[in-house]
């Protein structure tokens, strides 16, 4: 029998690498989107050694209809998708919001929103079909607050977080379960170790295998019983919203 497939877009090292060995430890085969194969070089990796396939399709975020395609040939060659994965960051900058340029909101806007859209339209007809499927969003604290340093983030995961809902809103009758994981902390990995250096200790970050652990959780819920909106920290977080 074939196996369920997860899409990951946006499965690069950290948090991307862990998602896909949790995945395919758990018996999926894995769809890997980014800008490059050697992006998602980590979790490819993650993924072989768990023993799924573990397949590439390039996208760009940005551009709808290269995630439309990669879609497509993701369900030609390992069939439709039973979980879809959105962990793109967006665009940042730190800036007041008077110093905002035009174009960098658009790309933030096209990279938060358009694309977590673009991947919505390309799987979820399916998954309505099938009467079964799982959507997860992968977001931040800036869903919920503003920024007076960086506003632009912000922008970007509110529309994230109002897609989340009113996709759940519409179809979880239809059996789709949406998910919008908010990650109020520093995820443990070596470039935010490298960005924060002494700063930080490993108990004040989140560990990726364990973030992982809950995004299939979320996915295993059963529908009685479903979560739209999932908030993480470490237990040292000072709850910033």
């Amino acid at each position: 029998m074939a196996k369920p497939v997860c899409i990951l877009v946006g499965g690069g090292e950290g948090l991307g690498q862990a998602l896909a060995g949790k995945f395919a430890a758990e018996g999926f085969d894995m769809a890997l989107m980014s800008r490059s194969q050697e992006g998602s070089g980590a979790a490819i990796k993650a993924a072989s050694e768990a023993g799924a396939k573990a397949e590439f399709f390039p996208v760009d975020a940005r551009d709808p209809q290269t995630i439309e395609a990669a879609c497509a040939a993701s369900a030609e060659k390992l069939g439709p998708a039973s979980v879809v994965i959105y962990n793109v960051r967006g665009y940042y900058a730190r800036k007041a919001p008077l110093e905002l340029e035009y174009e960098e909101l658009m790309i933030n806007y096209q990279e938060e929103v358009v694309g977590a859209l673009a991947v919505a339209k390309a799987t979820m007809p399916a998954m309505i079909e099938a009467g079964a499927g799982t959507v997860i969003y992968s977001s931040a604290t800036a869903a919920l607050r503003g920024s007076r340093s960086n506003p632009l983030y912000a922008l970007g995961k509110f529309g994230l977080r109002g897609l989340s809902q009113s996709l759940a809103k519409k179809y979880a009758v239809n059996g789709v379960h949406v998910v919008h994981v908010r990650l109020d902390c520093a995820l443990d990995t070596p470039g935010v170790r490298k960005a924060y250096g002494d700063s930080i200790t490993p108990e004040e970050m989140s560990k990726t295998e364990d973030v992982a652990e809950t995004y299939y959780w979320v996915h295993q819920q059963p529908k009685s019983a479903w979560s739209n909106e999932v908030e993480l920290r470490p237990y040292t977080e000072d709850w910033t919203f």
